[in-house]
């Protein structure tokens, strides 16, 4: 069998969109059919070059969303607060990096609002026309996903100011995705729930707190991710477990090791994590010793989403079978570690090489295979 290759989901997006979305998050008027046009077009032309790249489960590259979790207060009725920045415990001792990581075009541009009113889904049709952009776009007969934020990393980054409990706000959440999960699945496609809130949220909110509290949390987040996700069969889901898409030292990131029981504990049948990075390449030696779950798949990140370097197709072999060998070829899809346009305007890696990088992981892939 050929090994399946996909990524996490967000690509670059072109210049031209990236100033237009600039000026809308400023508040400059912005003509909304042709920013829709262009997005549409923008989806068009991504999915085509993936496909291109040889590979084989593609998405929209999150082309009409600012970033991977503050699209949702374009969707959600409830945020109009201001949220506090976190603090990201890593970066603490290293303050001249700190800058330079939050002073980047995308990070400096950002807004996460607070919950200060019931959420409710503002508009059921936003997510139908990111949808219909993609299936659009997509060939016959090749398979294709779309990101939308968890429950739990919407409840991180936006601060509560309304509900009374937590496990009220991040329920209240979930009862609002709902609406977009369903929507995404029903359409054909994979949905890809990104959950950073699983292993970043360990080093920027409960660092300060011992492991058992922060495990806690994330069994609460969950618990929600599950029950808004109850009518979706979990082969039509993939959950994305991050540290954080940034360049920092990661040397407060909570180990594998720590978590992956609850994560297993969550409905989606595929896992797409970061195991190219090199405060996480080491971590696939623990499934010599935990046992992948019946019906689960492996995503393991076999491309840096930081790095310039394009990563040597016999290496991305090598990272694959690592996996492979411990789990089945059956069991293991090869990704990358995070998105290369998480925010809009903000990009680590050249456009030219990011697309560099999936043509390499094609022929890792096949090398794998044979």
């Amino acid at each position: 069998m050929s090994i399946l290759t996909t990524h996490v989901g967000s690509l670059p997006r072109p210049e031209d969109l990236i100033r237009t979305m600039f000026a809308k998050q400023e508040g400059v008027p912005v003509d909304p059919v042709a920013l829709e046009q262009r997005t549409r077009s923008a989806v068009a032309e991504v999915v085509q070059k993936q496909v291109d790249c040889g590979v084989d489960v593609v998405s929209d590259g999150e082309m009409g969303k600012p970033s991977y979790v503050t699209y949702i207060a374009d969707r959600l009725d409830g945020f109009g607060g201001t949220s506090q920045p976190l603090t990201y415990q890593d970066l603490v001792e290293f303050p001249v990096l700190q800058r330079k990581v939050f002073g980047d075009p995308g990070r400096s541009r950002r807004k996460t609002p607070a919950c200060d009113a019931p959420i409710k889904v503002r508009d059921p049709e936003a997510a139908k026309a990111d949808i219909e952009h993609m299936t659009s776009a997509l060939p016959d007969g090749h398979r294709g996903f779309m990101n939308a934020a968890s429950p739990g990393v919407i409840a991180l980054f936006f601060r509560n100011d309304h509900y009374a409990t937590r496990e009220e706000y991040v329920y209240a959440i979930a009862d609002a995705m709902r609406v977009e999960y369903e929507a995404i699945t029903s359409a054909g496609l994979q949905v890809q729930i990104d959950a950073p809130d699983l292993a970043m949220g360990r080093h920027i909110q409960f660092a300060d707190k011992d492991l058992a509290a922060f495990r806690e949390e994330a069994r609460l987040n969950i618990e929600a991710l599950n029950h808004a996700t109850a009518n979706i069969d979990p082969a039509a889901m993939r959950l994305h477990v991050c540290w954080g898409n940034y360049e920092g030292p990661h040397h407060c990131d909570v180990p594998f090791k720590d978590i992956i029981d609850l994560v297993f504990e969550a409905r989606p049948a595929s896992i797409a994590f970061e195991a190219a990075n090199p405060r996480h390449a080491h971590e696939w030696a623990i499934f010599e010793d935990v046992k992948l779950p019946d019906g689960k798949i492996l995503i393991p990140g076999v491309l840096e989403s930081k790095a310039n370097f394009i990563e040597h197709p016999e290496l991305i072999a090598q990272r694959i079978r690592r996996y492979a060998d411990l789990v089945g070829d059956e069991s293991v899809m090869a990704g990358s570690d995070c998105g290369y346009g998480t925010w809009v305007g903000q990009a680590a890696v050249d456009p030219d090489v990011v697309w560099a990088k999936l043509r390499a992981l094609r022929e890792g892939a096949d090398l794998a295979s044979r």
